[in-house]
């Protein structure tokens, strides 16, 4: 992927802003609050991911009106994260994660930008392909790990701590749509970006849409309109395909399939910035 500049006093995140389409599309939505949804976390699920290009979205946002809710916070339906994925210095989670194994886990601290809410959070997917997340409030972004955050990662965790060192800083916008009628969660995260040590990658054209539902429920009506779309499910880690573009001196051919897919849905335009 080819790189260009742009100026180093540019607010990267005010640059990428979702499309007028989008905006208008989650507007047709009925809302959900904060409180409602935290009633069925979903820590406990089977993630179903498709890759799109962001031009689709607002016609499969239509679709999925009568069927979800959307969370708002603050009036805001369009919600702003940002995710420091932590490693050892070899990359050991990621290189786990290239390599297939079924017992595989990712740690995180993650800031919900609209509510100024903290977490330290660990995913652990199986050998059954069903994904646990457990999370430990904290009172600020976590770039370290810090003893307290030391002490809930030793309980959960089965390597050593203390060889996990923040290796890539995510950012994006997410839309959470809510069932009416099932526990189910779908997430659109948009606006896409990686950076690290003032290397930045972005994917503006790109949607990461992924189903999230209890094991063996019924079929969901956003997995078949995607079907209607023709879109087929798509392994998709934020993490690995962003280690992959900024790290690309580190392995990475098991993830080739998915960089092409996102070159085409790109429309081939290189979206990879430096400051």
């Amino acid at each position: 992927m080819m790189l260009s500049t742009i100026p180093t006093d540019t607010n990267f995140l005010n640059w990428m802003t979702a499309p007028t389409a989008v905006e208008h599309a989650v507007a047709g939505f009925a809302p959900i609050s904060l409180a409602e949804i935290g009633k069925a976390a979903l820590l406990d699920r089977v993630e179903t991911k498709y890759v799109v290009s962001a031009e689709t979205l607002p016609t499969f946002l239509e679709a999925m009106r009568f069927d979800y809710r959307i969370l708002s916070i603050k009036g805001k339906r369009l919600n702003r994260y940002q995710t420091l994925y932590f490693d050892s210095a070899d990359f050991d989670l990621y290189r786990r994660h290239h390599a297939g194994a079924s017992n595989r886990y990712k740690v995180r601290s993650r800031q919900y930008i609209e509510t100024g809410k903290t977490f330290l959070e660990i995913k652990h997917k199986d050998n059954k392909r069903q994904t646990r997340k457990q999370r430990y409030a904290t009172n600020e972004f976590l770039h370290v790990i810090d003893p307290q955050s030391g002490d809930f990662l030793r309980q959960r965790y089965p390597h050593n701590v203390d060889l996990l060192y923040g290796r890539l800083l995510t950012n994006y916008t997410r839309i959470t749509l809510v069932s009416r009628s099932d526990a189910e969660r779908v997430t659109i995260d948009l606006d896409l970006s990686f950076e690290w040590e003032g290397r930045i990658v972005a994917l503006p054209h790109i949607a990461i849409i992924e189903v999230k539902r209890v094991p063996h429920s019924a079929e969901s009506p956003a997995a078949a309109q995607l079907r209607r779309q023709h879109v087929r499910p798509q392994r998709f880690s934020k993490y690995c395909i962003g280690v992959s573009l900024i790290y690309p001196h580190i392995k990475h051919n098991n993830f080739k399939p998915t960089l092409r897919l996102l070159s085409k849905l790109s429309q081939g335009v290189p979206h990879a910035y430096r400051q």
